[in-house]
């Protein structure tokens, strides 16, 4: 319990040096934008981010591996593993849209030991050790109540990097549109998968995601009670593919329909 409560610390600390970068910064001119895939942006305060993040924990673990969407794309390691996104929803950060954040997990011969996701536009801080539980600040976060999908708010992302998923992704959205109270889509996976956590959200799916897109919201909404698989039920979630998320009838549900 004691190495948990260090790396929750190591997490939350690294975390909030990249969000209050983040929350300093201007938004970059667009001709300084890099351009990573169609509709898919870095800039230097994405690489600086990620650069604070790995300086704070490899201080504290020098012998881990950090694994960040900028600077270190390369696969889940075994051992300690930081798996960061130091900018999760950057398109919307450039465009000054309130919707993007900071995630940090500590990964532990691939299970999530510990996760922080920084709401960085409304100075949230979320944070879960596994087996302690989530919260927002002092406050416990539990998932919601809601079990009949016509009261039900869902998330989902569009997969834009994936583009030959579009036709599935169609056919998903107009089943769940058709069925629910409404459908969300923030452009930040990791805040979608808080939002589960903290019962704003009932449900989310997103078709393709990378491991630092998920690494620390999983861990988060898990621990507030929801249930987060891949497509096939599967709870290996921690690398690149579809994810779904949601309180335990929700999820159920879900699954049931994005598979039909």
């Amino acid at each position: 319990m004691h190495e948990k409560r260090r790396l929750l610390r190591t997490a939350v600390y690294a975390a909030q040096r990249a969000a209050d970068l983040i929350a300093d910064a201007a938004r970059p001119n667009p001709s300084t934008w890099d351009v990573k895939g169609a509709s898919d942006f870095a800039t230097q305060i994405d690489r600086d981010a990620e650069q604070r993040i790995a300086e704070a924990v490899l201080r504290e673990y020098p012998d881990a591996t950090v694994l960040g969407e900028e600077l270190t794309p390369d696969g889940i390691h075994r051992g300690l593993v930081w798996v960061v996104d130091p900018l999760d929803g950057t398109t919307n950060f450039l465009h000054g849209y309130p919707a993007f954040g900071v995630s940090v997990a500590a990964v532990l011969d691939g299970a999530p030991a510990v996760g922080v996701v920084i709401d960085v536009a409304r100075g949230l801080t979320y944070q879960a050790s596994a087996g302690g539980g989530a919260w927002c600040g002092d406050q416990p976060l539990r998932v919601s109540q809601i079990h009949d999908p016509a009261f039900a708010l869902v998330g989902t992302g569009f997969p834009f990097k994936r583009i030959d998923l579009l036709p599935q992704y169609l056919r998903q959205f107009d089943t769940i549109l058709r069925s629910t109270s409404g459908i969300r889509r923030a452009g930040s996976a990791a805040l979608d998968l808080v939002y589960v956590a903290a019962g704003i959200f009932d449900g989310f799916w997103e078709l393709s995601l990378a491991p630092w897109d998920v690494a620390a919201g999983t861990l988060i909404a898990r621990e507030a009670g929801a249930v987060v698989t891949d497509l096939a039920g599967d709870e290996d979630v921690i690398r690149q593919g579809p994810i779904v998320a949601g309180n335990p009838a929700m999820h159920r549900w879900l699954l049931d329909r994005l598979t039909d």
